[in-house]
């Protein structure tokens, strides 16, 4: 008994162990490939056309890529650009670049040189890898912007496959030391004309990465079909998550209803992703006929329609509807399947599937507010808008310290969504209260066209707004007013705008009159809206 504490000191002492590094590892979804290395070594992680990558040749590949990219002096959050379509390589670069320590920019490949060069510019890339069909976006790089050429053929005289074969196939330690640290920076383009750098950390993309194995249902093995671009949200963290579950990736250059048909029956799909735009090319094309294997679709950008879901339900497609925002890692909801439904009416089992739903299983409970952040009623009727907090909200927007602020007002993320909130928790998206335009799953930000517009020399202003729309669920449509004596067609103003902007921004029509104002001038896009949304119930689509 000699050497027993006593006194104060003993009384002081914690009955609880100190956290130490045993009990602790900083979260990183790029130990989900080294798992399903080490334990499906031959299982196929990809496939691409003819060629097939077993999980062992894919690790390989990303130690390669991450020793290279260290070898060429890249430093921890350095950033590396990528704008590629759904090929291998950009599977790849998901976990080469945060294996190398480096912060992944995935580029829209469906941007204007000058969007894909402002991007390059504020991220402050100091890598671009770019397929050989999308070079022409960038024939005149930013300084300092050394570019890698993906030709995507598996040849060896690929510039990129010559840089995978200078590295060294054991990889490089990695250098993170803290969670938080960010992983990848997406563009979005918000509200503002400017597209804003939303940064996500290693915690988010794990713990998302997680969620989307348990929403989505991935099991073991999943056969995956990337028809959602992986530049988008970093495709939801599907990367990681279907590879934390050691699935099979079944790369795609691009959407094609045939191609997509002849691989859910030939290579045995069992998942994919895609907008209400796709799903339903998809459902309406003439091969489609019901699945023998039950095939399980995530659906977002939209509310997806009564007539699409009972379409997608004939087909054997297992429809699970989901919504977030690039601010949230993707999806951040889920409407769950509850008890029941199964026994109601098509149309009424649509309706609920529709909703927005409740959070994922890894996220923080999702509130609706009004505009003194107080919970309004669960009673299905009263809207406010959509904030989220938690694990899967973004760490901030990168070099924009007053846009995250703003974003984050009163400690929650705004989502500039309305909803209302049903009795059972669930939402349901009503309108937006930013001036976001989604149309085929694509964010357009109105403000973004206006400028583009108003630069025309005839216009003295405009105002843009969403209409529905049949297959993109809803596109943008210009009221302009000319200056005193000008004259300008319809025709005119939108190829003005196609050579300033992405095509899929540019307005589809455009309507020439004054436009209404408050009396301190602002223009009441309300006003514009209502008319061409008559007839729906939403003003969202």
């Amino acid at each position: 008994m000699g050497n027993q504490v006593t006194g104060p000191a003993a009384q002081m002492r914690s009955p609880w162990p100190e956290r130490t590094g045993v009990s602790r590892a900083e979260l990183n979804p790029v130990s989900f490939l080294y798992r399903s290395v080490a334990v499906h070594p031959e299982r196929v992680a990809v496939v691409h056309g003819d060629r097939r990558y077993s999980y062992r040749e894919l690790g390989d590949r990303v130690n390669r890529l991450a020793s290279a990219l260290r070898g060429r002096g890249l430093e921890p959050h350095d950033r590396v650009a990528a704008l590629c379509p759904n090929v291998p390589a950009l599977l790849e670069l998901h976990h080469g670049v945060p294996g190398a320590g480096a912060v992944l920019v995935a580029i829209n490949t469906r941007l204007s040189s000058s969007e894909v060069r402002y991007i390059l510019e504020h991220s402050g890339a100091r890598v671009l890898f770019v397929d050989a069909e999308l070079e022409f976006l960038v024939a005149e790089p930013p300084a300092g912007v050394e570019i890698v050429r993906v030709d995507d053929d598996g040849q060896n005289n690929d510039p990129y496959e010559q840089l995978l074969a200078g590295g060294d196939p054991s990889g490089v330690p990695s250098p993170l030391l803290d969670e938080e640290e960010p992983i990848a920076i997406d563009y979005t383009s918000g509200t503002t004309g400017q597209p804003k750098g939303v940064v996500y950390t290693f915690r988010g993309a794990y713990l998302n990465a997680l969620g989307e194995v348990i929403e989505a249902d991935l099991g073991h093995h999943p056969v995956y079909l990337w028809t959602l671009p992986m530049f988008h949200c970093n495709g939801w963290c599907f990367p990681w998550a279907v590879t934390a579950a050691s699935g099979t990736h079944i790369c795609l250059r691009q959407v094609d209803p045939a191609t997509i048909w002849h691989l859910f029956r030939d290579e045995g799909v069992t998942h994919y992703n895609a907008s209400p735009t796709v799903q339903t090319a998809l459902v309406n094309h003439s091969d489609a006929a019901r699945l023998e294997r039950q095939v399980t679709a995530l659906v977002a950008g939209a509310p997806p329609s009564p007539t699409l879901l009972a379409r997608m339900e004939a087909l054997n497609i297992r429809a699970v509807h989901v919504y977030g925002l690039t601010e949230t890692y993707g999806p951040h909801t889920v409407c769950v399947w509850h008890a029941g439904w199964s026994e109601l009416p098509a149309n009424d089992r649509a309706r609920l599937l529709a909703r927005q739903g409740q959070e994922y299983t890894t996220a923080d409970a999702v509130r609706i507010v009004d505009d003194q952040m107080r919970d309004v009623p669960r009673d299905g009727a009263t809207m406010g808008e959509v904030v989220m907090r938690g694990n899967n909200v973004m760490a901030g927007y990168y070099a924009n310290a007053e846009a995250t602020q703003e974003a984050f007002a009163g400690g929650w993320f705004h989502s500039g969504d309305i909803a209302v909130w049903h009795p059972d928790g669930a939402i349901e998206l009503r309108d937006r209260s930013k001036d976001v335009i989604i149309s085929g799953g694509e964010n357009i930000s109105s403000i973004e066209v206006e400028q583009a517009i108003c630069a025309h020399p005839a216009v003295l202003e405009c105002a843009v707004v969403a209409v529905p729309h049949e297959r993109w669920g809803e596109r943008p449509k210009a009221f302009v007013t000319l200056k005193d004596g000008a004259t300008a067609s319809q025709d005119e103003i939108i190829a003005f705008c196609r050579e300033r902007l992405a095509h899929f921004k540019c307005p589809d029509a455009i309507t020439f009159k004054p436009l209404p104002k408050t009396s301190t001038g602002k223009v009441q896009k309300f006003v514009l809206r209502e008319p061409e949304w008559a007839g729906h119930d939403r003003r969202i689509n």
